[in-house]
């Protein structure tokens, strides 16, 4: 009988002490500053907050999608846009500023490349170049809408 509980013990130390992935360190930290809004997964929540599962937003935004992506983490969003014919009208985003470069870096990773299957990398030294001034909602939403023509 002791034997069985040193080996479910020893069975469960190992799963905790388990190596995290990088993917699910950005997928977690996704899940606690995003999902409350955008969903597990990023499919959105209309009226609420757009999806972040997007092909034809990130692909219009090309290699600009990691600076646009980092501006709204670091200074939020608000105003009207529209997605898939749906509109978000008094869109209130609040920033994210709270977190640090390595994390926003993180969660861009993780919506640029795990959510829409792209190869663009928001840096930590991207992150902290565009934090001091970072582009306005007006401009993010300019840009944005510039992704669609």
């Amino acid at each position: 009988m002791k034997l069985t509980h040193l080996l479910i013990h020893l069975g469960l130390a190992l799963l905790i002490a388990a190596p995290v992935t990088a993917d699910e360190v950005s997928e977690q930290l996704f899940v606690d500053a995003c999902s409350g809004c955008h969903q597990l997964g990023g499919v959105g929540q209309p009226a609420l907050a757009p999806p972040l599962v997007d092909p034809a937003l990130w692909a219009g935004l090309g290699e600009q999608a990691p600076d646009y992506l980092v501006g709204v983490i670091v200074g939020g969003l608000t105003g009207k846009i529209t997605v898939a014919g749906q509109d978000y009208i008094g869109l209130a985003m609040p920033p994210q500023d709270w977190m640090t470069d390595e994390e926003i870096a993180a969660v861009a990773a993780y919506v640029l490349n795990d959510l829409n299957g792209l190869d663009l990398t928001a840096t930590p030294e991207l992150i902290a170049a565009i934090r001091p001034a970072h582009p306005s909602h007006q401009d993010l939403r300019a840009i944005r809408k510039e992704a669609w023509q």
